[in-house]
């Protein structure tokens, strides 16, 4: 059974990112082809969700976006960041052409970049 997982990591303090909120939206499921919002989440101490953002019938072949909420946290973290921080929100956008192969998309995160990449 396919499902999609993310989980964050703060690259910067070595540790994951506890209590980073994430938007999880459908690229090209709304009748006017706008983002549509499938749910809204927020990491556990381990830097994960509880439970897969999408799994079983669910997880569709489509085109989909995360949005991670990283300026909260890292002013949260204790990050002194400008009134206008470098990162504010993180979008990835990305595919998913199997609906029944599992999707990882991790983010590593500081401050002032983040990298991201299929996982397993």
């Amino acid at each position: 059974m396919g499902r999609l997982t993310t989980h964050v990591l703060d690259t910067a303090r070595g540790c994951p990112a506890a209590g980073l909120v994430i938007d999880l939206f459908r690229l090209d499921g709304g009748a006017d082809d706008k983002p549509v919002l499938i749910k809204t989440t927020e990491t556990n101490n381990d830097g994960r969700c509880d439970a897969p953002l999408l799994d079983g019938e669910a997880l569709q072949k489509g085109r989909y976006q995360l949005l991670f909420r990283v300026a909260a946290y890292l002013r949260r973290a204790g990050d002194d960041l400008p009134e206008i921080p470098f990162l504010d929100d993180v979008v990835i956008n990305f595919g998913i052409d199997n609906p029944t192969q599992h999707y990882h998309v991790p983010l590593l995160l500081s401050a002032y970049g983040y990298s991201t990449y299929r996982g397993s």
